[in-house]
């Protein structure tokens, strides 16, 4: 054969392949039934219609005047997430570092970055519809999940609490009414003698009322060899949760929907060492007691009324009740004699209540007032901090409580100023009241605190969405977002004053795209943020050698681009988000308070010194300039049997953890490199899966906290099986 026919040949080839590709018809009209065949391929092949409902109406993510990443229960299995420590690695711009009692959650480079109760997240996460506490209790374990939204940049500005820097709702499978007895189980078993068990199962009781009930359970030995003299546990788990749901739909315009779950998470212990120790750190010492243990009770009632216009009155209530045991050596180590132990109490209340109109015609609305009360307790003689333990003279003693309530009334309206133009506009008022009540016993000083702090804020949206055609999306906004501020506790030196609320104003342009009828779907943002009044714990700027939290005087800059790519042909599927940031600290001069000084430095003008640091210009912590993850999966069919491996890789480039970047006292958190893999064989209604993750296993730092580092899970294997009916 000659070369030029040979080129011909594969050129002719490659058009005819190209033809159905683009949708352009051969001159043969196909028969019905091959069209029928056809169209039900095209259809199976298209990207799924993702839908956020985080503003209280449901709207397709692909025309939302927002950025964000949801996943379904499926997605959730299939990228080997299970709580909330693993949705750093598929979603672009997030950071997640858990120290075991309380989160970093950060996005876009905000969120929370001090470890106290006073310091409330800029990252809200709902369960239900509710807003949850804002820093212990992070552990929930993720099962019979619908879908997960994570929101990026301020929200809440019209629904819920405000934030700063984004929120995450975690929304649980409804019981169905008419769905019959339908649910599904599922066991496992891997290394570490991991194994756990879960189910869900929808009761039909009537023709208005459904109930679900819902439990996971999951027990594993310990990752850690810890050797000296240590009491307690050794961070084996033992994790037992259970959700019970009730629906009820008397009339089409009336509904009522309960949910009420409860959680006992054992995690034994948050075993950590010094954060530049060199030894592997899986292998530690330790000799102080050792414990984990959270108990939670969650309980949302959501009625629904629709109006005869159309209209819908929604209420949510909320009532949350957790408690939190945490027992560590405090030096990380069996030569030192320091010791943590605290008992933590927290209650919450919430109510919410929104008016919203129909979700047609020009003009779009939502009203809503929001009101939530948080009391945190911490009983007598259970927060303690001993340097050594045992003598009031070397102990840190606290109790007392600290409530919070914060109250707001909300609205957002939207105009369709052309049938491809849309004008949305919204503001909120928030009030916040922090309070202290706490006894403290600092070293044989006795103190009293009984202070409170009022903060008020109105932030807004507004708003320019743009239907270019029937595939693209365009969109920008301006919007703003608010964190209260806090109260220090007292050192010796007198009440000291609170810290400030944080605010920002962000800058947001995007571009949403579907392709090849809908095989393909992007999203493209680009995004600025204005960040005023970081909440930071430094030297106390007249006496520096105790820590005191306030606020850095210059606005942070903070900029970035994300990514976001769906793609699904024929038994391909494709999924990949990126996140570049850059990020520049405001006017600050500060005293790190891990180094002791008397010398006085003022925030806003120092004078430089050695302990004195100009940190202006400096990376915001928890900002790392790089984030990916990328997923792939391929089926393969014999028959009635399918088996579909898939690879999903996370990564999150280095981060500080503190705004000093002192590499020698190990501020720095390295890179994150997450590799999972698993095998699915579905075959006659069940599913059995090897899964594995961290396959490389890369010891990683996930948090640095009271100069401990603590590591993520080495690699874990093993299989499921699981079966629905």
């Amino acid at each position: 054969m000659k070369t030029g026919n040979t080129k011909k040949n594969v050129l002719r080839a490659s058009l005819l392949l190209a033809l159905p590709w683009y949708g352009i018809a051969s001159a043969q009209e196909a028969t019905p039934e091959a069209k029928k065949a056809e169209e039900a391929k095209q259809e199976a092949t298209k990207v799924e219609t993702v839908v956020v409902t985080a503003e209280r109406r449901s709207r397709p993510l692909q025309t939302s005047p927002i950025s964000a990443t949801v996943l379904t229960g499926d997605d959730l299995v299939n990228k080997g997430i299970n709580n909330v420590d693993q949705l750093m690695f598929v979603t672009p711009s997030a950071t997640v570092n858990n120290f075991g009692q309380g989160i970093d959650f950060n996005i876009r480079g905000i969120g929370k970055g001090e470890h106290n109760s006073q310091t409330t997240t800029g990252v809200v996460t709902y369960r239900d519809g509710v807003a949850t506490f804002p820093g212990y209790f992070t552990g929930e374990p993720y099962y019979d999940i619908a879908t997960i939204e994570i929101l990026r940049g301020p929200q809440g500005t019209f629904v819920g609490q405000n934030a700063t820097g984004g929120a995450v709702f975690v929304t649980t499978n409804d019981p169905i009414i008419g769905g019959g007895y339908t649910g599904y189980a599922q066991a496992q078993l891997g290394n570490y003698r991991d194994y756990g068990f879960q189910g869900a199962l929808n009761i039909p009781l009537g023709e208005t009322l459904a109930a679900r009930i819902a439990f996971n359970t999951e027990n594993h030995d310990s990752f850690y060899d810890i050797s000296g003299p240590y009491t307690g546990t050794d961070a084996r788990m033992r994790t037992q949760s259970a959700r019970i749901g009730l629906h009820w739909q008397p009339t089409s315009a009336f509904s009522v929907l309960f949910k009420t779950d409860y959680s006992h998470l054992d995690f034994g212990a948050y075993p950590a060492d010094p954060v530049n120790a060199t030894n592997d750190p899986f292998n530690l010492t330790a000799n102080a007691d050792l414990k984990a243990v959270d108990r939670v009770v969650r309980s949302v009632l959501t009625l629904d009324y629709q109006f005869a216009n159309g209209i819908k009155l929604r209420s949510v209530s909320g009532y949350q009740d957790g408690t939190t045991a945490y027992r560590s050596d405090l030096d990380g180590t069996s030569t030192g004699n320091s010791t943590f132990r605290d008992v933590v109490d927290e209650r919450i209340y919430s109510q919410e209540v929104n008016l919203i109109s129909p979700n047609t015609g020009w003009l779009k609305w939502i009203v809503g007032a929001y009101w939530q009360k948080d009391t945190l307790t911490f009983p007598p003689k259970e927060f303690v901090i001993g340097v050594p333990p045992g003598s009031p003279l070397s102990e840190y003693v606290l109790d007392g409580t600290n409530p919070k309530k914060t109250s707001a009334v909300f609205g957002k309206v939207g105009f369709d100023l052309t049938n491809r133009l849309e004008l949305e506009l919204g503001g909120r008022y928030t009030k916040s009241t922090t309070a202290n009540d706490v006894n403290v016993v600092q070293y044989g000083l006795p103190l009293k605190q009984v202070q409170e702090a009022e903060y008020t804020n109105f932030s807004g949206k507004a708003a320019l969405n743009f239907q270019l055609d029937n595939r693209n999306f365009l969109y920008a906004f301006a919007a703003s977002g608010f964190r209260p501020g806090g109260l220090n506790v007292p050192v010796g030196l007198g009440i000291p004053p609170p810290f400030d609320e944080e605010k920002v104003n962000s800058y947001e342009a995007g571009w949403k795209s579907i392709w090849l009828d809908g095989k393909f779907r992007a999203q493209l943002t680009a995004f600025h943020n204005d960040y005023k009044n970081f909440q930071v714990i430094v030297g106390y700027p007249t006496f520096p050698t105790f820590g005191f939290e306030l606020n850095v005087p210059g606005t942070t800059k903070i900029s970035g681009f994300e990514a976001q790519l769906q793609a699904n042909f024929d038994d391909w599927k494709f999924d990949a988000g990126l996140g570049v940031m850059r990020s520049n600290l405001g006017r600050f001069y500060a005293v790190d308070p891990r180094g002791a000084s008397t010398v006085p430095c003022d925030p806003n003008t120092g004078p430089e010194s050695a302990a004195c640091r100009n940190l202006e210009g400096t990376d915001q912590t928890y900002a790392p300039d790089l984030t990916f993850n990328f997923g792939v999966q391929r089926e393969f069919r014999w028959g009635e049997d399918i088996i579909t491996p898939r690879l999903n890789y996370g990564h999150v480039s280095q981060q500080w953890a503190t705004l000093f970047q002192n590499e020698a006292r190990g501020d720095r958190i390295g890179s994150r490199n997450i590799l999972n893999a698993q095998l699915a064989w579905l075959h006659k209604g069940y599913l059995v899966t090897l899964y594995g993750t961290n396959l490389t296993d890369q010891t990683y730092v996930t948090a640095i906290n009271s100069g401990l580092r603590f590591v993520g899970p080495p690699r874990q294997y093993g299989v499921r099986l699981a079966t629905s009916f």
